[in-house]
């Protein structure tokens, strides 16, 4: 939704939740949040975590 235009925070605002109380709900995860972050290996000790 583009409120660009429109100055007064209020009404920005209710504009928004507007169109959000409208909009469908999202559907669910297929898989686990974070699943796809690329895993960090751990190193060996004296060895800084990460680099």
């Amino acid at each position: 939704m583009d409120t660009r235009k429109i100055k007064d925070r209020a009404e920005r605002k209710r504009l928004k939740r507007e169109a959000r109380k409208k909009r469908p709900p999202k559907p669910k995860r297929t898989d686990p949040r974070g699943s796809h972050k690329p895993k960090v290996k751990k190193r060996g000790p004296g060895a800084p975590p990460r680099r």
